[in-house]
């Protein structure tokens, strides 16, 4: 077999993703905060911290830092869109509704979010402790006993995260909670990898999330654990003392790759090969991360990628900034790397924890986002606060060298490859090969003018919609109108306030989503109900024959229909139609 047909039979297309990060509503936003070097980090001012419950003892105290990761909107959620009333909604983990919103995108973000989908889709996902509960329904014990525990454990427990989307989404292939702590999204993406390998779906949803309540708390810097001294996380620098805690959600939309090119799903990278291991006990306590382990989980990727070591020219590492930590994790690459080649700093290295802390269950999608958004723009960010190297590693001898500024990311005629690690505590690793989207040949536009349609939930919802798209085709000028047009209209669920107008390029749709220029737009609100189709033939009997008879020779997927109807009409009209040689 051929290297381009395993890609083809093994390779996954991730095709759509979507997020929330600390500073950024979006992965757009999030890529712009990476780009520029920006890191999330915030001061807590004492009324806020007092107000969150922190005892003024700490704040008194030498080692409590008041530094934290900012995260708007925590308590927002669009409960009426997903069917919850006020008090469901209030009772639900934060966590499961910051998921569930980010899955509705993440399929929007494909092009599958209306009928024209496939029939199994699965969900894998994974979440945080439940904070929330403890510090919002516990202390509210009259909201308690007016749902009852059941209830409270049906909208709280971890366990019912992934069927819940699945539930609210109609998604009907497998769905289930993965729980490995730090490595929790990128084991939940392995698990979507091989679920779609063995066809057990035809389309998966893979990710994590991690909030934490109260918010803006601070917290109790303590030698020789794993938080940082200064709430700053300095990756593979001399420097580093750990990670601060973060906040946020990624999911991304993957599907067998040689399905996805055939029907020209736009994708975004490819993954190659995707492993998941255990450190056993093989370390010094079961906290203790393992070179042996993290560098078996790296080898087993490479062989399932196919390809050679020496062609992945970015690493997106764990990368929490510890003293130890940081050293095995290198001398585990190093060692899976070594098996293969002996060229040194070939491969940058980079972790995304400098920039928005550690999203715990959410952190490895949230490299895995990050890698992808790197091959997409062609361009690797700055990993932030690196200065001097940890003197436990040795870069200069190694295959790996920080990647300290924004690099332009050359292919030398080869395709851009990526890896990514996430390593949780407990032992379990998992690490992906990425690469860049194939090339694409643009799609054959057959009409001159292009309809485009926009439907939301209310007319604020639309008028909203409207101003999102006319800024996402100013911003990409090469984007073609007809593809827009047709994801319009196929991969979005129709909702009652409706827009419409008919274009002929990309600034006649900006005008018109902008209500001006020529073109205008035509809205309406229009209630979904069921409507009966009819086959209208104009002319005398002869002319309906024919022009019925050249449909049905065009049309060969509405032959079955046409027969039906002809049956009906001969049975219950008396039109002796069958006797009509189709």
């Amino acid at each position: 077999m051929s290297t381009k047909e395993q890609k083809s039979n093994q390779g996954i297309a991730l095709i759509g993703m979507a997020g929330r990060f600390p500073d950024a509503e979006d992965f757009r936003a999030f890529w712009w905060n990476l780009e520029h070097g920006v890191e999330s980090l915030v001061e807590y001012t004492e009324a806020e911290m007092l107000g969150a419950g922190v005892p003024a003892a700490f704040l008194e105290n030498p080692n409590f830092v008041k530094r934290g990761t900012p995260f708007e909107r925590a308590d927002w959620f669009d409960a009426g869109f997903f069917g919850f009333n006020p008090r469901e909604a209030e009772i639900l983990d934060p966590q499961h509704r910051l998921f569930l919103e980010c899955a509705w995108e993440a399929l929007e973000d494909a092009g599958y979010c209306g009928d024209a989908r496939p029939e199994s889709i699965g969900v894998y996902a994974g979440a945080s402790g439940n904070t929330y509960f403890l510090s919002n329904i516990v202390t509210n014990p009259e909201v308690a006993e007016s749902v009852g525990g059941y209830q409270l454990m049906l909208a709280n427990d971890k366990d019912f995260m992934a069927t819940r989307v699945a539930y609210k989404l109609n998604l009907k292939g497998p769905s289930m909670s993965i729980q490995t702590a730090c490595s929790t999204s990128l084991v939940a993406v392995q698990v979507a990898c091989q679920a779609l390998l063995a066809r057990q779906c035809d389309m998966a949803l893979a990710g994590g999330v991690s909030l934490t309540f109260p918010e803006k708390t601070g917290y109790l810097y303590s030698e020789g654990m794993i938080l940082s001294p200064d709430g700053r996380c300095r990756p593979f620098d001399e420097e580093g003392r750990g990670i601060r805690g973060g906040h946020g959600a990624g999911i991304v939309v993957l599907k067998r790759l040689d399905e996805a090119l055939r029907d020209r799903d736009a994708i975004r990278a490819v993954i190659l090969g995707a492993a998941v291991n255990n450190d056993g006990a093989d370390k010094m306590g079961y906290t203790a991360p393992s070179v042996e382990g993290q560098s078996n989980v790296i080898s087993a990727a490479i062989r399932m990628s196919g390809v050679n070591p020496e062609s992945i020219r970015y690493v997106e590492a764990h990368g929490t900034g510890t003293q130890v930590g940081d050293p095995i994790e290198i001398a585990g690459l190093e060692r899976a790397y070594r098996l293969h080649t002996d060229k040194k700093q070939f491969c940058a290295i980079g972790a995304v924890k400098g920039n928005i802390g550690h999203l715990d269950a959410a952190a490895g999608v949230a490299g895995l986002i990050k890698a992808t958004l790197a091959l997409e723009h062609r361009r690797i960010p700055p990993t932030l606060h690196f200065k001097k190297p940890n003197p436990a590693i040795d870069f200069a001898n190694g295959p790996f060298y920080v990647n300290d500024k924004l690099t332009e990311w050359e292919a030398n005629g080869a395709a851009r490859r990526a890896g990514v690690s996430s390593f949780g505590i407990g032992g379990t690793n998992a690490h992906v090969v990425l690469e860049e989207a194939p090339p694409t040949a643009p799609g054959e536009v057959l009409w001159p003018e292009q309809l485009l349609v926009l439907s939301a939930r209310s007319s604020a919802a639309l008028d909203a919609t409207a101003a999102r798209l006319a800024r996402h085709l100013e911003a990409h000028p090469s984007v073609s109108t007809a593809d827009v047009c047709y994801t319009a209209q196929t991969g979005r669920k129709r909702f009652p306030h409706r827009r419409m107008v008919v274009c002929s390029s990309r600034e006649e749709a900006i005008e018109a989503l902008n209500g001006a220029g020529k073109r205008k737009m035509v809205s309406a609100v229009e209630e979904a109900n069921a409507r009966s189709v009819t086959f209208m033939f104009s002319g005398q009997g002869s002319q309906h024959i024919g022009m019925a008879r050249g449909l049905y020779e065009v049309q060969p997927e509405l032959r079955h229909w046409m027969d039906f109807c002809a049956d009906f009409l001969s049975r219950d009209l008396g039109c002796d139609l069958r006797k009509v040689k189709f």
